[in-house]
């Protein structure tokens, strides 16, 4: 299953994202997908499709609550020869620090 990391920064906005970042979530919620917050990005977990809608309407969210632009940077890992998580990811380069 395809993974993606997005970071919006709102820009000119003042210090403080986290409101911003919060309305961004709520995007993903709303979709029931699984995903992961990070102090800097959010990582979620869906189809391909459904990845992409989720990503324009964070990114256009800023947009909703005023900011006069937004920054955004998208990764995305989709591997076809196996099904991967986001759990499995991490629990692969665990293992091998034992």
């Amino acid at each position: 299953m395809p993974i993606a990391e997005i970071t919006i920064v709102p820009v000119g906005v003042g210090s403080s994202v986290s409101d911003y970042v919060a309305e961004a979530l709520r995007k993903v919620r709303t979709r029931g997908l699984k995903y992961q917050l990070t102090p800097t990005s959010t990582i979620i977990e869906g189809e391909l499709d459904e990845l992409f809608q989720v990503l324009k309407e964070m990114h256009e969210s800023p947009f909703k609550k005023g900011a006069p632009r937004v920054l955004t940077v998208i990764k995305i890992d989709d591997r076809r020869d196996k099904s991967i998580t986001m759990e499995y990811k991490v629990r692969v380069v665990q293992e091998k620090l034992r």
